[in-house]
Formats: structure tokens, sequence, C-alpha cells
């Protein structure tokens, strides 16, 4: 099976690495408008695949897209000095305008996957302009909070001491600052939080609760703060929603797409538990959340529906 990569910048190339070290498909095809770049990443992954998974990775043009089961879209520009976010959210949205018709017109077929920054909003543009081409915006999917979920799991997996595939949390909302770690929803192998901690000498008290929401909603920032960029988690994260997709696992992941009404918010994109499978998004689900999370939720969509409005003024 083939996924294409458009963009071939920090994130693109390692979701490119990744797909290789996790044994994701057969083929890898990495797109970008500086094709020197999109060549030197091939070739410099091509050469961990002895030591990984046989996998084919090479460089193209959009023609080479042409039957991709999902293509990762992680083209965009940078911010420049002075420029708000707004500015940068309307050139953008010029590159998705090129990119997707172009992603589509070789694979018409294929899953969107996208992961340019802001996600939420970006994934909205691209159901938009896909949709423009009859393509439905269950198969224009972002990676939404789906690495805010595994850095929520880790961290409460490490309070205590429990891996943290068996915890169960879910980051829900915008991939930003008004995501909402929905606590009350948290279970370690099936166990309501609070009960597993009852009478156990490692538990979760308040003092820990802020500090996990801190370290979550504040990981980004302190890793780019650090090294200038974030992508070993994100690379690892697109990694496995195309092995989900790929292989029709039908998997729940906090993934972002187009839906009608989110905690009273209308028409707007932002991460739920998502049923995930070969054609995309097949259902979204709404957690029985306490009403503060609710009132979150509703906080955090109307953030990215704002977003929305500024930019189609």
């Amino acid at each position: 099976m083939k996924t294409g990569v458009v963009g071939s910048g920090f994130v693109g190339a390692t979701a490119a690495y990744a797909l290789v070290m996790r044994g994701v498909g057969r083929r890898v095809v990495l797109v970008d408008q500086n094709r020197a770049r999109a060549e030197a990443e091939a070739d410099d992954i091509l050469h961990a695949v002895p030591f990984a998974h046989p996998l084919e990775v090479t460089a193209g043009e959009y023609a080479d897209l042409a039957g991709s089961k999902v293509v990762i879209v992680s083209a965009g520009v940078g911010q420049k000095p002075g420029e708000t976010r707004l500015q940068l959210l309307g050139r953008n949205a010029q590159v998705f305008r090129q990119v997707i018709p172009s992603v589509l017109q070789h694979a018409p077929e294929a899953v969107l996957l996208i992961a340019t920054n802001p996600v939420d909003v970006m994934t909205h543009i691209a159901a938009r302009y896909a949709g423009e081409l009859g393509v439905p915006s269950s198969r224009v999917i972002g990676s939404g909070t789906t690495l805010d979920t595994a850095r929520f799991r880790s961290l409460i997996g490490r309070r205590l001491n429990v891996d943290s595939q068996h915890i169960h949390a879910y980051v829900l909302g915008e991939h930003g600052d008004s995501e909402v770690l929905a606590w009350s929803q948290v279970t370690v192998g099936g166990i309501p939080l609070e009960e597993f901690c009852n009478g156990r000498e490692i538990s979760i008290c308040p003092d820990d609760y802020a500090a996990i929401d801190e370290k979550v909603r504040r990981a980004a920032y302190h890793i780019i703060e650090g090294k200038g960029a974030t992508y070993y988690g994100i690379g690892s994260a697109i990694a496995r929603i195309v092995e989900v997709i790929l292989g029709d696992e039908r998997s729940i992941l906090t993934v972002c797409t187009p839906t009608k009404n989110v905690a009273g918010i209308k028409d707007v994109t932002v991460s739920l538990p998502n049923l995930v499978g070969g054609d995309g998004i097949i259902q979204t689900f709404f957690p029985n959340l306490s009403q503060g999370e609710i009132d979150a939720l509703h906080a955090s969509a109307r953030v990215v529906r704002t977003a929305i409005d500024e930019l189609d003024q």
C-alpha cells in the first residue's frame, strides 16, 4: 500500500521515517515544492530501511501520488516576524487552495491526513476544498489531539507506575491552549481512575492533576524553546493514524474532522474520539463529560470557530 507525504519538512519527513520504523504500508512517496529537499529526505530514510522494514521510499511529483490510500499533508509556510496568526492562516489557506486539488487530481480515492498547524482550522479548510471536488469530509482527517492524548496517557501512567497502554484518557477540543483534558473519562485497565487509586500507595491528587495538565498543555512550548520544533511525537502519531487507515483497524483516535455541532458550537472542526477505518471517519463519539468539561469544550470549539469566521471575512 502506498502513502503519500506532501511537505518534506520536519513533520513530513519524520512521519515518513516513523512509517518505515513501524513497517506501515509498502511504499512512501515524498512530494515537496523543493524537490531537492524531498529527494534528500527520501534517500536518507531509505538508508534506514535495512535496519527496519522493507518499504520503498522515493521522492516524486503530485502525479506519483496515484494509487495512494493515504496522503499526509504537512505543507505550509512558517510564521514571519510580526505576522499575526490570522495572517499566517490566510497564507496557509492559499497553500491548501493549490495543494488539496493537486493531491485529489492524482489520488482521488485517498484519505487526506492533515498535519499542518493550526491543524483544526487547516483541516476545516482542507475539507472545504475537498468538498468542492465531491470528497466527503469523512475522508479528511486532522491529526488533532492524537499526540496530546498520548502525552496525557503517558504522564498518568508515569505517575501511577502503570504501562500507559493500559490508560484510557482523552484530550478533546482544539489542538492548542484551549484543549480539554477529560479527567472524568480516565480509566486504568477499565477501572475508573478514582476507584483505581482508592487504597493504593500511588495515586493522583489535585496537585498532580494541575501538574499533568500543565505538562500536556505546554509540552510543545517547552520543546520548541529547547530545540526549535516538535516532530518526533507528531511524526509517530501520524504513522499510527496511517497504520489504522491502511489496516482498516477501526480504532478510536482523537483526530479532528468537520462536525455539525460540538458542545453547542455549529460546523466546527475539533478533536473528539472518532472511530477510524479504511475510508476515514466511521463515527464520532461524544463522551459523557462533566459540566465543567462540557463548558470547556464549548469554549475550545468557539476558539476554532472564531478563527474560521475571521479567515472567511
